[in-house]
Formats: structure tokens, C-alpha cells, sequence
């Protein structure tokens, strides 16, 4: 147990200079550099850790490891998730990992989802989340949260998503908030098979809501642009995607209004699903 709540020390202004304190911000760079406005779209891997219903969109079964080993070339910030989905005939289920920090301040957290269509054009995914936080000199601690998201098929080129993460409002110690209450709404429209539009809103508890856009535009076969826009705080995103036999290989830039630039990568490998 954390033995001292008090967090003002010169380190974790690092945190709160990126806002979300629990991993700073969902992983994939595909995500990313759509500024995680494919609340409504997100089925690879990743959705594990941003939307558990996406995961039912996608029948592959899918390996992916992200890792920042210094965004804004702070390595204080390093941060790795990896995660893996399998579908069945019951279901799609999930679970990954995610590392956060660095020997002063560190977070880990285990994650484990299902996602399934109870309707035909509706699915729902639950993530259950084990987090642990350590901080030199100052204790240890604990916890569980779980989040819940779901993806609706409006049309066949307009979807609905939603967010609800830790909804059971769980936290570190006796403090309140230290793992972020979060909601998130969105639309997904296809303007055709090459083009995506996506936008969403996100309001993370005790702060104003933020709004996210992206657009995704398949080049050619192989090769996609990205393009992402956020505000509270102000952020640019882009990046590309090149998919290729079992490999999705996917880079992202975006930006800080304190800190800058930074670049992240990730990479997903896809097997066709025999169940």
C-alpha cells in the first residue's frame, strides 16, 4: 500500500503535462494517428485496450506489440503494450499487458477481454483490468477496473461506438481518480471503400470534454494515410499503415502544445482464424 498519497514531486509533472495518468495514452499507431477518434472502427488488437467491441469485427486472429521508448525524448514516459486476440465460435477473447514509466514511477497493468455480437449489427466488449503502481520511496498499490464499449452497424457504411472505461470508479489507495474515469462516443462514416471519417467525443471525469476527428484513406492495396485532429489539448496526428501478408505495419507522429513532436510504431501480425 502507498504509504504517502502526496504525487507533488518533480516527477510526475511529467504526468499531468500529458494528461491521462493510467499509460498516458491508448496504444497503436494506428489509433493514435487518427487522435483515437476510431472509437467506432477500432477491430485490430488494440481494441483491447480502446474499444473490446471492435474485436468482434475482425475474425483474425492477431498478435501486436506497441512500444515508445522515449516519446518527446523524455524515456521517463516509455511506455509498451502487447496484446493478443483469438476468435471462436462463441466469441472473440483477448489479453495483453501494458508497461508505463520508469524505476521512480512505474505502472503495469494485465488485461483480459470478451467481445461477442448480441445482436446482428450490435456487439459488446467487456475488459477487465489488473493495475499495479510503484513509486521509489513511497509505497505500492493495487488495483481492478473494468470497461465496457460497444459498436452498432447504423448503415452499412455509418457505425455507432461507445466507451465506458473504469466503471467501477476503482483507484489507488484511498484517493479518488487515480486510475481516470472515461467516456467516449463516436461515428464512424465510410464515404467509400478507400475513405473514412471518423469523430468522437471523449470526457474524462473532472475534465472538459475533448473532441477527436480522423480520416483514413486506403492509397492502394498495401498502403494507408492517416490523419488525426484533437483538442483539450490541441493535437495533430498522422501516420501510415502498410499491410502486407500476415504483417500490419503501422507509424504515427502527433503532437504536444507543451512538448513538441513525438513519433511511435507498431506492429501486428494476423492469422486467419480456423474456428
Amino acid at each position: 500500500m502507498i504509504q504517502n498519497k502526496s504525487f507533488l514531486i518533480p516527477l510526475l509533472l511529467l504526468v499531468f503535462l500529458t494528461g491521462k495518468s493510467s499509460a498516458q495514452f491508448n496504444p497503436g499507431a494506428k489509433q493514435i494517428a487518427l487522435a483515437n477518434s476510431d472509437i467506432a472502427t477500432n477491430n485490430d488488437v488494440f481494441g483491447l485496450f480502446n474499444n473490446p467491441a471492435g474485436l468482434s469485427y475482425s475474425s483474425k486472429n492477431e498478435l501486436g506489440v506497441f512500444y515508445s521508448p522515449a516519446p518527446f525524448g523524455l524515456s521517463e514516459l516509455a511506455s509498451g503494450f502487447s496484446g493478443y486476440k483469438h476468435s471462436f465460435q462463441f466469441g472473440t477473447l483477448a489479453a495483453g499487458y501494458m508497461t508505463y514509466g520508469f524505476e521512480l514511477y512505474r505502472e503495469n497493468m494485465v488485461s483480459v477481454a470478451y467481445s461477442n455480437f448480441i445482436e446482428e449489427k450490435l456487439a459488446v466488449g467487456l475488459t477487465a483490468n489488473y493495475h499495479t503502481i510503484s513509486i521509489e520511496r513511497y509505497g505500492d498499490d493495487n488495483s481492478i477496473s473494468f470497461n465496457i464499449g460497444g459498436i452498432a452497424s447504423i448503415q452499412h457504411n455509418l457505425r455507432l461506438g461507445f466507451l465506458f472505461e473504469n466503471i467501477t470508479r476503482s483507484s489507488f489507495g484511498e484517493d479518488d481518480n487515480q486510475i481516470p474515469v472515461v467516456y467516449n462516443a463516436g461515428l464512424s462514416y465510410d464515404i467509400n471503400p478507400e475513405i473514412t471519417l471518423n469523430a468522437a467525443v471523449e470526457k474524462e471525469l473532472d475534465f472538459d470534454p475533448s473532441v477527436k476527428f480522423g480520416l483514413e484513406y486506403k492509397i492502394i492495396e498495401y498502403f494507408e494515410l492517416r490523419f488525426g485532429y484533437k483538442n483539450k489539448p490541441d493535437s495533430f496526428a498522422a501516420g501510415i499503415g502498410i499491410n502486407y501478408s500476415i504483417f500490419n505495419l503501422d507509424y504515427a507522429f502527433f503532437t504536444h502544445q507543451d512538448l513538441g513532436l513525438t513519433h511511435q510504431a507498431g506492429i501486428i501480425f494476423s492469422f486467419d482464424s480456423n474456428e
